[in-house]
């Protein structure tokens, strides 16, 4: 499912900021952070389909996913984490990929995408719902934003309460370097749920419940559910990237970071 909360534009040090939290099945084989054959991506993988739900490149490009909250499901549609690949391996930005994408979002289950070109600082989002044959493409403002798995900045409990505690984080260091890393630790790690009235009402109410929290944990009748990882993602204004991970490995929190500098911003630095 996941949940995000980002800064865009909107901070002296850092023209992107994002803390994300991955959530599958924890049998699902997934490949943690690191360069993707080629050198030029980086991000996890997601072993059984081959996409990422965020991922990274040298020249500035950002992309990450969640999925939509919905009863019903498209048989045989194609996998979302193709979604973020294709952008980050294409040379388009993110407007013309948006255009290519309309074609097609109709064959894809329910997804929120954010696609970014840090170095021509633009940021569009995109999702196939309400209505499949409805695609929506929105230039994101500058500021603090949540995705959940309604569209982008919907009000639900969980957005709200990672929301605020991100507004608070950023006054307390004001336009200082941030501590991205513990940020996540303090944020991300929220296991605080709902009250019935608070659900949002699209799956039974103990499933919601569940699903209410910022980091999740979850038996299921298809076996344990919940955030396999979270990350810290920062951009610089001097072009310097740092992408810190902690993951779930067979049953064991283990946790890195990598560094590189976007090409195109070298001369800033």
């Amino acid at each position: 499912m996941c949940i995000a909360v980002f800064l865009w534009q909107a901070h002296p040090l850092y023209p992107f900021l994002l803390l994300l939290n991955r959530d599958e099945y924890h049998s699902r084989p997934t490949k943690p952070l690191g360069w993707w054959e080629g050198g030029e991506i980086l991000g996890g993988k997601d072993e059984l389909a081959g996409g990422t739900w965020l991922g990274c490149t040298r020249d500035g490009k950002i992309a990450f996913i969640t999925n939509v909250r919905e009863v019903k499901s498209i048989p045989q549609a194609k996998t979302r984490g193709d979604l973020t690949l294709r952008f980050l391996e294409s040379n388009k930005n993110p407007k013309e990929y948006a255009e290519e994408l309309s074609k097609e979002a109709d064959q894809y289950n329910g997804f929120n995408l954010i696609l970014a070109d840090i170095s021509s600082k633009s940021m569009v989002y995109l999702t196939n719902r309400p209505k499949p044959e409805n695609f929506i493409v929105m230039e994101v403002t500058p500021g603090m934003h949540v995705l959940s798995n309604a569209s982008l900045d919907s009000p639900w409990p969980k957005a709200q309460r990672l929301g605020h505690g991100f507004k608070d984080l950023l006054e307390k260091y004001d336009e200082a370097e941030l501590p991205t890393k513990e940020m996540a630790e303090i944020l991300m790690t929220n296991t605080i749920k709902d009250d019935e009235s608070m659900l949002p009402g699209i799956y039974p109410s103990e499933r919601e419940h569940q699903l209410s929290s910022i980091f999740i944990e979850a038996d299921t009748p298809l076996g344990r559910y919940g955030t396999r990882s979270t990350c810290a993602l920062s951009v610089k204004s001097s072009g310097e990237v740092n992408f810190y991970e902690r993951y779930l490995d067979k049953d064991q929190w283990k946790e890195h970071t990598m560094s590189y500098q976007i090409k195109k911003m070298e001369v800033h630095g």
